[in-house]
This record gives structure tokens, C-alpha cells and sequence, in this order.
């Protein structure tokens, strides 16, 4: 290091040597004083606040900084980027708090007094220096939630006006940190909601990037509670009765009120209408689960059977005639249920839920049996649903699923017909048996008194 040093200086000292020669009346050195020598003195401080910096003797740095400041603030603009280097690592070197506020101060400073010289720099530019600036401030006093968000939102500012092209991270850091200052009650859902409305425009480009920014972004406001079911509404529904063809912005209204679980009216209809220009599985399970939960089990089980027949994976397709089965339970259609379980049950010969769901169909099918018919529709859900309870204990994702399957084979148990019932209809216990009715007509069973 001390042999750096001396290269450093013995470069410097040329320079100086060399600057003796240089004609300091020149009107392009007219930036760096009033006179030749304050000029000469200036570009000599210039270089050495360099080597300084290069050899991290910041406490130098500091004092040809100031001096640089003070009498040549708009010869170089490399006196404010070392000077906010220098700054920065004496920051991150304060002995205490104090220390490091005012140093934090200076440091700001630097950045106004950058953009003040130096508003259009061609590298870099006022919306650069104040992205710099608000990220800084972040680091290194993260609990200011208001000074941040001032910060970025004047940088954000600098960069609507100006292009700028990193705009989308400033932009989604910015608003991350606004979604957690709503979390812990910083602020008020307002300035979430509008925040979203007014930044969304700049995640909009095909820059390479911004796609995963906004999807970050969304998630984001997604997950900040501020967007729930009204608020999403009360923000999206003007826009799209101004534009009820646009893609994207059925697109991202679509996505965001799914995320939050909605249900509403506006939300099935926006819905639908995406889901007729561009159809999916996805948005058909959304559909489906959407009109479930406000009791429309017809449109419900309609858009589950369009999801079953566009899924190409076996282990979703699967998943969704489970709930293609339970939906159509809920809609009183045992039948059907029967149907969607025993397809599933084709698919994957150990899904439990699939037994668990055609259990209950077989269940559900017997008040419409009358007399013994009825009642022999329970030993074959009870013999489905110890299948489902054996399948759902080795299962580790099933839950508690085993044991409801449990409790609910030993209350089928309790429909089996009496011994008194079967002796009188000519049935011994062990003896087979046909189903003559509902959707296990044709199985076979054994005969089991209560």
C-alpha cells in the first residue's frame, strides 16, 4: 500500500510539474477558480481528493472534498461522485449516532448539490443522482418511513420526466416499501391504492426486466392487504367501463381480485368476459370456485368440466374431478358426483379423496331409494369410505381427512338395515348382494345387519 502511495503521488507531483506549463488563462479552465492560480491550486486539490479516495484515506478525501465544493463546485462532476463515496464510508464508519446523522446529512447534500451543477449530465442525470440519493437514504436509516418515501417518490418524479431507464426497479422498490409501511399502519389504503393506479403505467414496456418487476409488483399490492375485493372494485371498475375491450387491463383486474379471493358480481362478470377472449384452466378453476362460493353451483360445475377438459396434466386433472365431485355433492346431484369421483378414481387408483367423495355420493343417493334398496346403498358407502380412511392415514397432505372418513363410515354403519329387516326380506348376513338403485346400482355387496 505505501509503495502505491508513492507511485500515486510521484504521478500527481508530474501532473502539478506539468500543469506549470498549462495557461490556467484559458477560458475552458474557467470553472475551477476566478484567477490562474486559484484554478491551478483547484485541479491540484481535484487530484489529490482523487488519490485519496483510491487509497481510502477518507478523512483526507473529505477536506479536499469540501474545499472543491466550495470554490469549484461546477468544474467536475467527479468532485460530487467521489464525494459521495467518501461520505458514504463514513457513514458506515460513525462512532455513534449523532455522528452519523450529521454525516448522513452531508451526504444528502451532495446528491442536491450533483443535481444542482449537474441536472443533464449525459451518463448520468437528475433522475440517476435522486435514485441513488432515495436508495442510500434507505440503507442507512431505514426506520425514517416518511424521509424514504419522500426520497423515492422525488426520484420516481425525476424519472417520468426523463425516461429514465432503471424507472421500474426505483419505482418497485418504492412501492414494496409503501406496502409495508401500510402494514404496519404507516399509512392509510388511499395512498396504496393510488400509488398502484398512477405507478402501473411503467411496468407496461417490453424492456427486459420489467415483465418480472411487475409481476413483483403486483404481487406486492396483492399481498399489502389494501387491495381487498371493495378497494379493487372502487379502482378497477371506472377504468374498465372507460375500456371495456382492453386485454391487459381485464388481464390485471382479473389477476389481482383472484389473488383477494373475490366473489363479487363485477368480479364473475369481468371474469367471464376475460375468460370468453381468452380461455384457460386457470381462469375456469377461478370461475369455478368464484360461483361456488355465491351458491351458482350450475355455472360452477360448467366451467370445472371446461377446466378438466382443456388440463393436459393427469395429476391436476385428477385434483379437479375431486372437486368437480364435491361441487356437484353441494349441488344435491349425487349422480354426477358419482361420475366425476369414479373418473378420477380411473386416473389414480389410490386417491383417497376420490373414494372419500364417492362415498359420499353413494350416501347422498340413498333417500331416493325407498325401503331396503335404501338402506343397502350404505354398505357400499360404508365399504368406499373405510377405503377412503385407509388410503387418506398413508397419505401425509390428506390432513384430518382420515379421521372425518373414519366418523363418517361408522354413521353410514348406522343406515345398514336391522336384523329384523333383513330377515324379513329373505337376506342372510354374508350373502351377496346387488345394488338395484342410484348411482351404485350394479355393485355387488354383503349383506350386514346393523
Amino acid at each position: 500500500m505505501n509503495r502505491m502511495k508513492i507511485l500515486l503521488s510521484a504521478v500527481l507531483v508530474f501532473a502539478a510539474t506539468a500543469s506549470i506549463a498549462q495557461d490556467f488563462s484559458d477560458p475552458r479552465y474557467a470553472p475551477w477558480g476566478d484567477t490562474p492560480e486559484q484554478r491551478k491550486q483547484n485541479i491540484l486539490t481535484s487530484n489529490l481528493l482523487k488519490e485519496a479516495v483510491d487509497t481510502r484515506d477518507y478523512d483526507a478525501a473529505a477536506v479536499y472534498f469540501r474545499t472543491l465544493a466550495q470554490e469549484a463546485p461546477s468544474a467536475s462532476e467527479a468532485t460530487f461522485i467521489r464525494g459521495a463515496q467518501v461520505y458514504s464510508n463514513k457513514v458506515q464508519r460513525a462512532q455513534d449516532l449523532n455522528e452519523k446523522k450529521s454525516l448522513l446529512d452531508s451526504l444528502m447534500m451532495i446528491y442536491d448539490l450533483r443535481v444542482q451543477y449537474f441536472p443533464s449530465s449525459p451518463n448520468y442525470g437528475t433522475a440517476y443522482v435522486l435514485d441513488r440519493k432515495a436508495r442510500e437514504y434507505l440503507t442507512f436509516n431505514p426506520s425514517d418511513r416518511e424521509g424514504v418515501r419522500k426520497l423515492y417518490k422525488e426520484a420516481i418524479e425525476a424519472g417520468l420526466q426523463s425516461g429514465y431507464a432503471a424507472l421500474p426497479d426505483v419505482a418497485l422498490v418504492y412501492f414494496s416499501n409503501l406496502c409495508d409501511d401500510y402494514k404496519m399502519g404507516e399509512v392509510y389504503p388511499d395512498a396504496v391504492l393510488d400509488e398502484y393506479a398512477r405507478l402501473a403505467p411503467i411496468f407496461e414496456s417490453d424492456a427486459p426486466g420489467v415483465k418480472e418487476a411487475k409481476t413483483q409488483f403486483d404481487t406486492c399490492f396483492a399481498g399489502s392487504g389494501a387491495a381487498d375485493c371493495e378497494n379493487l372494485e372502487k379502482m378497477f371498475r371506472p377504468r374498465i367501463e372507460a375500456a371495456p375491450e382492453d386485454m391487459e387491463l381485464l388481464k390485471q383486474t382479473v389477476s389481482l381480485m383472484s389473488r383477494s379471493q373475490c366473489s363479487s358480481e363485477f368480479f364473475l362478470q369481468i371474469a367471464e368476459k376475460y375468460y370468453a377472449m381468452e380461455p384457460s384452466a386457470q381462469t375456469a378453476m377461478m370461475l369455478a370456485q368464484g360461483f361456488q362460493e355465491r351458491g351458482d353451483f350450475a355455472k360452477s360445475t360448467t366451467y370445472l368440466r371446461e377446466a378438466i377438459a382443456a388440463e393436459q396434466d393427469a395429476v391436476q386433472k385428477e385434483l379437479l374431478l375431486v372437486r368437480l365431485s364435491m361441487t356437484e355433492l353441494a349441488a344435491k346431484n349425487p349422480t354426477a358426483a358419482a361420475v366425476a369421483a369414479n373418473e378420477a378414481k380411473a386416473l389414480n387408483p389410490n386417491n383417497g379423496m376420490a373414494y372419500f367423495a364417492l362415498a359420499q355420493a353413494y350416501a347422498a343417493s340413498a333417500a331416493s331409494c325407498s325401503g331396503l334398496e335404501g338402506q343397502a346403498i350404505f354398505w357400499v358407502a360404508y365399504d368406499t369410505m373405510t377405503q377412503a380412511a385407509n388410503l387418506l392415514a398413508n397419505d401425509a397432505d390428506a390432513g384430518n381427512f382420515a379421521q372425518t372418513a373414519r366418523d363418517a363410515a361408522a354413521n353410514y354403519r348406522r343406515g345398514f338395515p336391522t336384523a329384523e329387516e333383513c330377515f324379513f326380506n329373505e337376506l342372510m348376513e354374508g350373502a351377496r348382494y346387488t345394488i338395484t338403485c342410484g348411482p351404485a346400482r350394479g355393485i355387488v355387496t354383503t349383506v350386514r345387519p346393523r
